[in-house]
């Protein structure tokens, strides 16, 4: 019998740890819970062994095995050993990331007697009078208190504690600093499964004589085959003992059973869902080649890139290939980029598919996330949509992965473990043998690239469903309109007409403006400085207006700055904080503002906004939709999450404003992002029976994204973006990575950045181009000090050694493992 286990644990360290097989052997890819630096942390089985650890070092017994078998199958073990090996990650926060499962086990802080304590205890009377306390004589007596109750040696909790002494958390820390009490992190298992409670109707029971109401409660039971929640139950218009009068008597009894999980739904009145469409001849060419995939061996394995503009229909195509992987007994995973698109997609695939659909994204409760991995596991939910974690989920016998927007940036995850959920996709696909497609109107160059070189297959389709027009889009020179209005406004004079024209013709309306907030920037017009955060080096956003139960009472008065970095929040202040002058000015619209003027042209409107500050979480989301679709909101201004995949047969304009800021980054994408932002947002615009405008504002009319966004001209972009990024050694010809030094201390995070930049210049790299050290262009973030290196280079086994040797190096130098950041194929250079 194996002896010892090696177990991941979710640290940033990258090896595993060594414990003593205690009574069962755990499974690899089983949960267990282990002690580590003084508390219990769950972690997964990556090896079982006979092998000992040095003598010199301490082998603790596993405390408790979690699960009989594996939950993670050999399949996702490897997968999770890529992630760890490709994105220099510690490969327990890999499979951290991977389960879900943390809703399975309570963590809690209990405190026990020490030694010292027991010693105060019992010569408490000398040791007490020779000591001077800070504390009052009632805080002195809540401390004796303590180690009286804790004298038999038990651990409590806080709770227990406080109920039966008083003493408080401040009191508690401050006798584990003196050393009286022991505080330990205790971990154990739970049941996180969702409970309700539900009336059933004894089935054959004798009625007694009853009155109306106990009638009419066993009426409604029966007419719903005998079973009802007791939520529903307690809206009936009985009294609420009539129940309690029906369980006393044998009628009717009260089970716990498993609450059903709510997809959410989105639906547009008289729409039809994708999967109630026939294909038209490019869908099915498209969904003939998916389709093909899923029936071909592993050795055959080529991911496809399914470019389709806006409206081509891509969605049903996604179904006609589901339902094929169900015809075969396989799962699928569609991944979707934004939380926002997640209900209303869940929803046709619920209509599609019933009950075999399972979601999985951050706004779920861990409750629900860990319910919904498990029905998964089970093979109960074979169709599974989510946003870049659903990549994980547990589908057994997967066949098919679609990845529909797959260019979007937020698939990349931006903290540890830092991996590209569409990479990651490909490589699971791979592993499983299964079909992968990824969609998208606007394609990263990396993935257009790999179809140009023959690495995917491509499939377009070129035209939109029933061959409705591409919407005709209008440049707008905002430089001329200053010049010829003498003012600044948010609006052009075009946008406004074209939206009171489109209004007074009972259509819909999308505008873009692409800040949150009022104002991005308060400036003082005497000194020139911003008003930067406290914590971040970025100058903080106005909000006018606010949620009332978020605000404090100057808030309240409609004025708060709030850093979008960290959220820190404070007052406006009345005089600038660096020379007291009162001349504060506030730069830069929002979609606050956008929303604010938009109310002022257009009084009759019915506006509604669409950012982060008014969508909170999936139910805000539905909410805003359903009111969208339904044509209770005629005129919509919001950021970009507007832009993404919704499908408003309404709106026939879109006015886009601001879009091109981001040209004046100093970031090679950014032109991609702008050109990918310009499509995807055109394409909301006649996507019904009527045809669509754009109108797009800019102040950089004559840039190459600008004009072929206004064309349509994909190919055309890409082919003199291409020609740049040759030019400059950028992806998709070079691997790009970036190593991020931070510190708390400014001069620690420099002198570190100098050591590993010392390091470079001694080491013979001739295949990677490293720039740097040098100031992260956010120097600050959260009260953290930042330097970085970008690293380049043709060879990704060349790029992967030399960041080896960097973190090596910084390990020989006793840097901290969690003050390096290396962001493998980073999307953003911040």
């Amino acid at each position: 019998m194996s002896r010892f286990a090696d177990i991941a644990l979710p640290v940033p360290l990258d090896r595993p740890f060594t414990y003593a097989v205690n009574g069962v052997v755990p499974a690899v890819g089983a949960r267990v819970l282990v002690p580590f630096s003084g508390q219990k942390l769950m972690g997964i089985v990556v090896k079982v062994h006979d092998t000992p650890p040095p003598p010199e070092v301490e082998t603790k017994p596993i405390q408790q095995v979690l699960d009989a078998d594996a939950v993670l199958s050999p399949e996702q073990m490897e997968l999770a050993g890529w992630i760890s090996s490709y994105y220099l990650a510690p490969l327990g926060e890999v499979l951290r990331g991977m389960l879900p499962l943390m809703a399975e086990v309570r963590r809690d802080i209990t405190y026990r007697i020490s030694e010292t304590g027991r010693t105060i205890l019992y010569q408490g009377a000398e040791l007490g009078s020779s000591r001077r306390s800070k504390l009052s004589p009632e805080d002195q007596n809540r401390e004796y208190a303590v180690l009286n109750l804790l004298e038999a040696g038990d651990a409590l909790r806080p709770g227990r504690i406080r109920s039966s002494t008083g003493a408080n958390k401040a009191l508690l820390e401050g006798m584990v600093r003196k050393k009286w009490l022991v505080r330990e992190t205790v971990a154990e298992q739970r049941d996180a499964r969702r409970m309700e409670r539900v009336a059933v109707l004894v089935p054959d029971a004798r009625l007694p004589k009853l009155n109306a109401n106990q009638m009419r409660l066993l009426s409604e039971l029966a007419a719903v085959n005998g079973r009802m929640k007791l939520t529903d139950l307690r809206g009936l218009p009985v009294p609420q003992t009539t129940l309690g009068t029906l369980v006393r008597r044998g009628l009717v009894t009260i089970e716990e059973v498993p609450e059903n999980f709510h997809l959410g739904a989105v639906h547009a009145p008289g729409k039809k869902h994708a999967h109630e469409h026939t294909l038209n001849p490019q869908q099915q060419a498209a969904a003939d080649a998916i389709i093909a995939a899923l029936d071909n061996p592993p050795e055959q394995f080529q991911p496809i890139l399914l470019y389709g503009v806006t409206g081509s229909g891509k969605t049903a195509v996604y179904f006609a290939a589901m339902q094929a992987a169900l015809d075969r007994g396989k799962a699928a995973i569609l991944l979707v980029p934004e939380i926002g698109l997640t209900p209303a997609m869940a929803a046709q695939l619920y209509a599609a598919f019933g009950s075999q659909v399972a979601l999985l994204h951050s706004q779920l409760s861990p409750d629900e996330r860990a319910e919904q991995w498990h029905r998964i596991r089970r093979g109960e939910a074979p169709i599974v949509v989510g946003t870049r974690s659903a990549i994980f989920a547990p589908a057994p016998n997967l066949g098919l992965i679609l990845v529909d927007e797959e260019h979007d940036g937020s698939y990349k995850q931006e903290e540890t473990p830092r991996y590209h959920a569409r990479d990651t996709a490909i490589i699971r696909a791979r592993l499983n043998g299964a079909a992968i497609a990824l969609g998208s109107a606007t394609p990263s160059l990396e993935s257009w690239h790999n179809a140009q070189r023959g690495k995917y297959a491509r499939v377009e389709m070129p035209d939109r469903v029933s061959n409705r027009p591409l919407p005709e889009v209008e440049l707008i020179d905002m430089r001329a309109e200053f010049q010829q209005t003498g003012a600044d406004q948010i609006f052009s004079r075009t946008l406004i007409e074209e939206t009171r024209a489109t209004l007074e013709r009972g259509e819909q309306v999308i505008i873009l403006l692409n800040r949150r907030g009022y104002s991005f920037v308060v400036m003082c017009r005497s000194c020139g400085e911003k008003i930067e955060c406290q914590n971040c080096a970025i100058a903080m956003t106005y909000h006018k207006h606010g949620r009332a139960d978020e605000m404090d009472d100057h808030a309240r008065a409609g004025q708060r700055l709030e850093c979008h970095y960290c959220g820190f929040r404070r007052t406006v202040p009345q005089v600038c904080p660096h020379c007291q002058s009162e001349h504060l000015y506030y730069l830069g619209a929002g979609s606050q503002q956008g929303e604010e003027r938009l109310a002022e042209i257009f009084p009759n409107a019915r506006i509604g906004r669409m950012d982060r500050d008014t969508v909170r979480g999936r139910a805000d989301m539905e909410r805003l939709l359903t009111r969208l679709h339904s044509g209770e909101i005629n005129l919509l201004v919001g950021t970009q999450m507007i832009a993404k995949g919704h499908d408003i047969h309404g709106v026939t304009l879109v006015g886009v404003v601001g879009a091109d800021f981001a040209l004046g980054l100093p970031d090679f994408r950014a032109a991609e992002r702008v050109f990918q932002l310009l499509t995807q947002v055109s394409g909301r615009a006649g996507r019904g029976d009527k045809p669509g405008r754009v109108v797009v504002q800019s102040y950089h009319p004559e840039h190459y994204a600008m004009k072929f966004a206004q064309q349509h001209d994909f190919h055309a972009f890409v082919q003199k973006e291409l020609q740049y990024r040759r030019w400059m050694h950028y992806p998709p010809f070079t691997a790009l990575a970036n190593l991020v030094i931070q510190s708390d201390h400014l001069e620690q995070a420099a002198g570190w950045a100098a050591t590993l930049g010392r390091f470079l210049e001694k080491m013979s790299l001739p295949k990677v181009r490293i720039i740097g050290p040098a100031t992260a262009p956010l120097s600050r973030i959260k009260r953290i000090y930042r330097f970085h290196f970008v690293l380049k280079s043709e060879s990704r086994a060349a790029l992967s050694e030399a960041l080896r040797a960097m973190l090596a190096h910084a390990a020989e130098q006793q840097i901290p493992r969690a003050a390096l950041i290396a962001d493998v194929d980073a999307v953003h250079l911040m």
